[in-house]
């Protein structure tokens, strides 16, 4: 109760009032330790130095909030599918945590709006949102604890914002369409992926292109080899007029 009525008098006393309101209006109870949530929204664009001299950005929350997300949504599919095999709960597992859903929920949930960002390049800019649902997870773990970034994913994003069957019929592996679009079409498909450091950046960026019967027909680019080739996968189909579901 003390515990609960000081956090109240610290959010509403804080310049930053509206941001801490959002948040527990969003996650369902007030943020303890206000400074995890000032990172979690902090791109490493954005860093800055602490009074220790170290660099501050959400970067490690995103490392954090990933494992908490990846083991929270295994178990809930584990639960919620008794009757599925492991293929169809991986599969699902990677819906959930694909890059463009968490990217989607960040704008659905309005986290977009609270960024500190001053990012210019495209891959950087790609990956700000959906980086920023998973470092939020990471600071609601060190604030509250596992179960606290457990009731968050299972009961204020999935029921809200996700719908399981909708998802369930999601084809979302790109490669895998074009692959089979080109043998039933006699074409020879070819991917090529190349490493990047942009900016002098530490963690490689993966840039891969799509050639049919040697014609560079897509581009993608990902934090991954195999984000970048599913979105050079998904360029070309879409280029060539390919349904996508």
């Amino acid at each position: 109760m003390v515990r609960s009525l000081a956090q109240k008098i610290k959010l509403f006393s804080s310049p930053r009032k509206e941001f801490y309101l959002f948040l527990k209006n969003l996650i369902g109870f007030y943020p303890g330790k206000l400074s995890f949530y000032d990172i979690a929204f902090t791109h490493r664009s954005a860093s800055r130095l602490d009074t220790q001299g170290n660099v501050v950005n959400n970067e490690r929350l995103e490392y954090l909030g990933d494992a908490i997300l990846g083991a929270v949504i295994a178990d809930f599919l584990y639960n919620r599918f008794p009757q599925e095999d492991e293929g169809f709960l991986t599969k699902m597992r990677s819906k959930l945590v694909n890059r463009a859903i968490l990217t989607n929920l960040t704008y659905e949930m309005g986290l977009n709006v609270f960024i500190d960002s001053n990012a210019n390049n495209a891959i950087d800019k790609s990956h700000i949102y959906g980086d920023v649902l998973e470092a939020l997870i990471g600071a609601i773990y060190l604030d509250r604890g596992y179960d606290a970034s457990r009731y968050f994913i299972i009961k204020r994003i999935i029921p809200r914002y996700i719908d399981l069957y909708e998802l369930e019929q999601l084809d979302t592996n790109f490669k895998s369409k074009l692959i089979e679009w080109s043998q039933k079409n006699k074409k020879q498909v070819k991917f090529e992926t190349q490493e990047e450091y942009p900016n002098g950046s530490k963690q490689p960026k993966f840039v891969a292109i799509v050639e049919i019967d040697d014609k560079i027909l897509g581009k993608g680019t990902g934090s991954s080899k195999k984000e970048a080739q599913q979105n050079a996968a998904r360029n070309t189909l879409e280029k060539m007029g390919v349904e996508l579901q």
